[in-house]
């Protein structure tokens, strides 16, 4: 139990339905899908797309998704895969011989296909029981009559206003700056999209004039996009991965996202006594960065496209755990990693739902960077993912770009099992992080046995870019520390990640946890 001398939250007990994400209105749309008939899919979908208003600097329809589910009455786990991927036409010689090393973040040739919609109609046709039209109706409502900004979602968009072309800022910097607190967003350009998707299902999206206006508008800007790149795009269903370990079971969503990097971290960690240091203390933060760089340069190596190279085997095996927990040591830093990677980012949104069937559902929902590409369409305002700016253009490399690729995706669900029952939802918000937030949550429900509030609460650290960054909550003497060693340490950051996670308990009560680093609550009745 939480010391109430100090500030925090408690965890949220209801026992008919829970959401968590990050933004209280969604939290409270999917709530009032369950409680007018819907299950855990229904809701999840209809808080997912409405975060797309709430947070249009996090995701939208122009964005990926991935998606794990466990049905009613069932342990077993589902995953969807709502990534899409590079245009036909895309190909890497004719970047390089632009003279390009990468993709340009705010170019037509970062935008892949936008598959999470598919995977919205796919799902709510196969899982859910309101219909589409039914459950995009808090979306429709919000984008019509506006979303007040809240706090977080003003702090990011301060740092974003220039990466918007002159249809993005039209439609999403209507103040013609970045918004105040409290300001009403609305955009209407997606009331009608959003409106065609609900009477048309997928061809509201992938065909007619919102196909069209978002074909014309990448093209316009040297895109090789085509009405066939949208018509032909269909997300799939696929088969999750797991980590087995003493006392739980991680389920991961397989490539081309990285859970199995998370699934790797928590191999490399179980080599190292980690309950008996302290929860925040030198060591413990020191054996998790040295982890964390050997895990993701695998990563990097490794994972891509599984119709290229399905890394899942090498990625999830004891003996490549071994051989890299090997690597570390206590009194030294590792420098020489290599870095073939994606650009930095920390935008997506993650949401959670548990009904009172205790179907779960994990999803998570992206546009890459914030606000993607920076491209919206000219007619409907559809903000474009940058997905593409994870490929890389080295010859020969298992994640170049190339036609009817899928890129490495950072964003991942996750569910946890103990006793192969399905006991907790949760998933980890900031691009590169995730993986090691994953690590990093169920280590400190596992191994200090924190509830799973005080353990997104906690302080965090993350090493990328050469530098160890540290959120202001470590203690000072540990900080030093880490420095004398040879760590670089930034704690000039903003804050890292954000979670969400729902544990599902032996009675069947729920307990809903939500990351205090972001604007949204869990809500459960």
């Amino acid at each position: 139990m939480r010391d109430f001398h100090f500030p925090g939250r408690s965890s949220v007990l209801a026992e008919n339905g829970m959401c968590a994400t990050s933004h209280p209105l969604a939290a409270q749309a999917a709530l009032e899908i369950l409680k007018n008939g819907g299950n855990a899919m229904d809701a999840a979908i209809a808080g997912a797309v409405l975060l797309g208003i709430c947070e249009p600097q996090m995701t939208g329809i122009g964005g990926d998704c991935f998606v794990l589910f466990s049905p009613s009455g069932s342990n077993e786990i589902k995953s969807m895969n709502g990534s899409g991927y590079a245009p036909s036409l895309a190909n890497a010689d004719e970047l390089r011989d632009e003279a390009l090393s990468s993709i340009p973040l705010n170019s037509a040739h970062a935008v892949t296909i936008p598959c999470a919609i598919d995977a919205f109609c796919k799902l709510s046709a196969d899982w859910g029981k309101l219909g589409l039209d039914t459950i995009l109706q808090p979306a429709i409502h919000y984008a019509e009559h506006g979303v007040p900004i809240a706090e977080r979602v003003a702090y990011d968009l301060a740092e974003l206003t220039e990466n918007l072309n002159p249809a993005g800022r039209e439609f999403y910097l209507p103040w013609g700056r970045a918004p105040r607190v409290g300001e009403l967003f609305t955009h209407p350009g997606q009331v009608k999209v959003l409106n065609e998707i609900a009477k048309k299902g997928r061809d509201g999206f992938y065909s007619g004039e919102v196909a069209e206006d978002m074909v014309n508008s990448l093209q316009k800007l040297g895109g090789t996009h085509t009405m066939d790149d949208f018509s032909n795009m269909e997300a799939f269903y696929t088969n999750p991965i797991a980590g087995k370990f003493s006392k739980f079971e991680l389920v991961e969503h397989p490539p081309n996202g990285q859970g199995a990097t998370a699934i790797l971290l928590c191999n490399i960690l179980k080599h190292f006594p980690i309950s008996s240091m302290e929860p925040f203390g030198f060591e413990r933060t020191h054996i998790e960065t040295e982890a964390t760089k050997l895990a993701y340069d695998a990563r990097n190596r490794l994972v891509s496209d599984p119709t290229v190279f399905d890394a899942t085997t090498r990625m999830t095996s004891d003996k490549l755990a071994k051989e890299l927990a090997d690597k570390i040591n206590m009194k030294q830093v590792i420098n020489e990693v290599s870095s073939v990677t994606e650009e930095v980012h920390k935008d997506t949104i993650y949401i959670t739902v548990v009904d009172k069937d205790q179907m779960a559902v994990s999803l998570i929902y992206s546009i890459f960077h914030g606000f993607g590409s920076g491209i919206a369409s000219e007619k409907f305002g559809v903000l474009f993912q940058n997905r593409g700016a994870g490929f890389n253009l080295i010859p020969g490399h298992v994640n170049e770009y190339g036609a009817h690729k899928r890129p490495l995706h950072t964003i991942i669900p996750a569910i946890v099992k103990e006793k192969e029952i399905v006991n907790m939802p949760f998933g980890v918000m900031g691009g590169q992080y995730q993986a090691a937030g994953h690590a990093r949550v169920l280590s400190n429900i596992y191994d200090y046995e924190m509830d799973i509030q005080a353990a997104l609460d906690a302080p965090r650290s993350f090493f990328e870019n050469g530098s160890l960054r540290i959120e202001r909550g470590y203690d000072k003497n540990t900080v030093q520390k880490l420095s004398s060693l040879g760590h670089q340490i930034d704690q000039n950051i903003g804050p890292i990640g954000g979670a969400q996670a729902i544990k599902i308990h032996d009675s069947g009560v729920l307990e809903g946890a939500s990351d205090p680093r972001k604007d949204g609550c869990a809500l459960g009745y």
